[in-house]
């Protein structure tokens, strides 16, 4: 009895300290910032610096922030914020000299680049010239070439001035210039730069239909492309994962497409190998499809949803040990140990996590909503009488509002429920599952074994 003692006290003791947690310790805890801006352009971080300034409380000094936007962009041509950045964290009452000296400097040689190019631009903009280019690049610069004079040089010079005006922040017109560049360029290796280019600006312009077309450009040229080392193709699929997060929760009609290419697998093995912090969001997409209408048009397809929830429970299980938080603890204790206090606690903490979190802050509410929906499906299949107030205690309402939320299910999902208002109980009707069912269900298992232990016999 007396052995058992400590450790029931450091139990409670840990259970106090967790309680005692703020929403911003706990976000503050949880925050994968660090791990996210490895695989992030510069210009593609400041967004993220932003959004983590206005969470900041007014009383709590912002320095860091600043100064790591200042680190973060000095090396632009971005003169006169960086000036005033600079200005701001030496109290200072105006941006010094020497970058009002910059300023100009970058304005000459954005005149200078749009003499060179004046020619190439009109020409590319002329009907007549682009209903005479074809797919082949090569026919097309030797078209240009003998009808207009156009050089390999003024083409990249294309480039040159698309890399200038992304340095500077004009983004649209760096996409615009590296989209010209792309089509007549043969060079593979600034392509591909141009793509990556490309695509950081979609996003900054928040251009979610053309960024999203541009990763799946990107995914075909790391697939068939050439990696002199397979390490390489892994740090490019991990930096796409990474870019992908911005129109993966922004544009809705992107996120049935991006969630089958996280789960596609050479996507989820770089995750497993690479960025298993990413399974945050990917959790977060898949509870957040639950109800989602598909940008295929109907409903999203139910049986590939529940393939997904299946794949997401089965990688969250493996990767625990290398990767936790409150969003994927909540997959786990609800699909995993079947934990129902546990996984009402972790949602509490993945509602915190979200709101604080760049990419998922929108999605707050309904990833809550669908969560709630989620606990009370598996709450309801493994038992026949449930308490009305022990289940509202779970989703986190009150009483009156759990009523409300249980007669809104059932009538949704349409399961065989009668609620009993007078005992405070609902009662499932749980029909057998069919010997049918049964065989049907059982020889996928089988099925899959054999492939596992197939796949492994041939390694």
């Amino acid at each position: 009895m007396a052995d058992s003692q400590p450790t029931t006290a450091n139990d409670m003791l840990d259970g106090a300290e967790a309680a005692a947690q703020t929403p911003q310790e706990i976000a503050k805890q949880h925050s994968i910032l660090p791990k996210l801006i490895p695989h992030l352009d510069r210009h593609l971080v400041f967004p993220l610096l932003n959004f983590q300034e206005d969470q900041t409380p007014e009383d709590q000094d912002i320095s860091d922030i600043t100064q790591l936007k200042y680190a973060l962009l000095k090396e632009t041509n971005m003169s006169d914020f960086v000036g005033d950045l600079y200005a701001q964290l030496n109290n200072l009452p105006e941006r010094p000299q020497e970058y009002t000296s910059k300023r100009e400097e970058v304005l000459n040689k954005r005149q200078q680049f749009e003499d060179e190019t004046q020619k190439i631009q009109f020409l590319l903009g002329d009907a007549d010239v682009v209903s005479n280019l074809r797919a082949d690049k090569v026919s097309n610069m030797a078209y240009l070439k003998e009808t207009h004079g156009v050089t390999p040089a003024m083409v990249g010079e294309l480039y040159t001035f698309g890399s200038f005006q992304y340095s500077c922040g004009d983004y649209t017109s760096a996409s615009e210039l590296l989209y010209q560049f792309r089509i007549l360029s043969t060079d593979n290796d600034k392509v591909n730069a141009a793509t990556w280019g490309k695509l950081a600006s979609d996003i900054l312009t928040t251009n979610w239909e053309a960024a999203k077309e541009e990763i799946f450009k990107m995914k075909e040229n790391i697939d068939t492309r050439l990696f002199s080392n397979p390490l390489a193709q892994l740090q490019h699929r991990t930096w796409l994962i990474h870019w992908a997060l911005f129109p993966y929760f922004n544009y809705e009609a992107a996120r049935e497409e991006l969630t089958e290419l996280f789960f596609s697998p050479a996507y989820i093995n770089t995750i497993q190998t690479n960025c298993p912090w990413i399974l945050r969001y990917l959790a977060a997409a898949v509870i957040t499809n639950r109800n989602k209408p598909s940008s295929r048009g109907g409903s999203l397809n139910y049986g590939n949803y529940q393939k997904q929830l299946k794949d997401l429970v089965r990688i969250v299980r493996q990767e625990q040990y290398e990767y936790n938080d409150p969003v994927t603890a909540f997959v786990k204790a609800l699909y995993v140990d079947f934990d129902f206090e546990e996984a009402q606690k972790r949602l509490s903490e993945a509602d915190e996590i979200l709101r604080s979190d760049f990419f998922l802050v929108a999605a707050a509410d309904t990833f809550l909503d669908a969560a709630r929906h989620l606990i009370s499906e598996s709450y309801c299949k493994i038992h026949q009488r449930i308490d009305i107030k022990d289940l509202s205690t779970r989703l986190g309402l009150s009483q009156q509002e759990g009523e409300k939320w249980i007669v809104n299910l059932i009538r949704d999902t349409r399961v065989d429920a009668k609620i009993d208002y007078k005992a405070g109980t609902v009662l499932m009707n749980h029909p057998p599952q069919s010997v049918y069912q049964q065989v049907i269900e059982r020889t996928k298992g089988a099925f899959f074994r054999t492939q596992v232990l197939g796949s492994a016999v041939a390694r």
